[in-house]
């Protein structure tokens, strides 16, 4: 209109927050994501020992150490708590020939340990260690990632490393010492005397099949002879041939009530052996009480071995020992 004026339009103040950020850099970017994954490493840990622990399959890209130390700075910052993590790339290797996997904890122990065992676990497929400052270790390992096997032994590694290490001289919990084994054995047992086997394999009629069985080995059954009638088994094979389930038994071991009579040189590993046929399902099984020795000594029959005198010196050492 005439006269009239135009008022300029107020400028629109846009807050700070609705602003564009700044283009980042691709090096930004690869920051960020290594701090996101390791925070969520971190927040996904199990604790063993006070420890916290964990293992993350990741793809491979380009510069994975790089990417791999990222994120072990951001993990570093962030876990409040000693730690161990495990983190393997899969998929083709980009920048070398083997996959990664990279190891970082809050104690040089965890690490030695972790590596000790990674290397076990991956036999023949770990090509190279390569130990960093601030307890960090890169493994080049083939084909990690491959199979499910791989990411459940590296649970394994980590869940082992960080247990605290025991006195070496305090047996663990739960273990029991020989004697205490054969003792629990032989309460299983129905163990017979020389002359009780020896009237027992006479009997003209019996209920089951019985055999007596000689487990000593070749030196001790030249040396000392042996007893007429007798099987003889090596102890290394002696399940598989009375099994019978076995594809390795004997034509004679086809059924579970078998009476099997076992001897060694003085009674004790045939108790542990007759207890494992047992086991088997062959649960007439039982030893002689002081093995061929005490037969011997009962004045039982034998057949003695035709030998040139030996020098208990010139004697192999197995057959020092039962």
């Amino acid at each position: 209109m005439p006269g009239s004026t135009i008022s300029p339009t107020p400028a629109v103040t846009v807050p700070f927050d609705l602003k564009p950020l700044p283009p980042r850099t691709l090096a930004e970017v690869r920051d960020q994501v290594a701090q996101e994954i390791g925070i969520r490493i971190v927040n996904k840990a199990e604790n063993v020992q006070d420890v916290k622990i964990g293992v993350m399959m990741t793809f491979s890209k380009r510069d994975d150490a790089g990417f791999l130390k990222q994120m072990s700075q951001a993990i570093q910052e962030c876990c409040l708590q000693d730690y161990l993590f495990a983190v393997a790339t899969t998929g083709p290797p980009i920048d070398s020939n083997a996959n990664f996997v990279f190891l970082c904890s809050s104690a040089a122990d965890y690490i030695q340990r972790a590596v000790l065992l990674t290397t076990s676990k991956f036999i023949g497929r770990v090509l190279e260690v390569r130990n960093e400052l601030d307890n960090i270790c890169f493994l080049s390992v083939k084909d990690i990632g491959f199979s499910s096997y791989d990411e459940l032994a590296l649970w394994d590694v980590v869940r082992k490393s960080v247990l605290p290490p025991i006195d070496p001289l305090i047996p663990p919990p739960g273990s029991r010492g020989i004697e205490k084994i054969l003792s629990d054995v032989r309460a299983e047992l129905q163990r017979l005397k020389p002359t009780e086997a020896y009237e027992e394999l006479r009997e003209p009629e019996v209920g089951a099949p019985t055999f007596l069985v000689d487990i000593r080995p070749l030196e001790q059954r030249e040396y000392e002879g042996g007893i007429a009638g007798a099987l003889v088994i090596d102890r290394n094979v002696l399940e598989w041939k009375f099994d019978p389930r076995s594809d390795s038994r004997l034509k004679i071991a086809d059924r579970y009530d078998l009476r099997i009579i076992v001897f060694c040189r003085d009674g004790d590993s045939s108790s542990l052996a007759a207890h494992s046929l047992q086991q088997l399902g062959l649960l007439n099984a039982t030893d002689i009480i002081g093995g061929y020795r005490a037969w011997r000594e009962a004045g039982l029959p034998i057949d003695l071995p035709i030998r040139t005198t030996h020098s208990v010196l010139s004697l192999p050492e197995e057959t020092l020992r039962d």
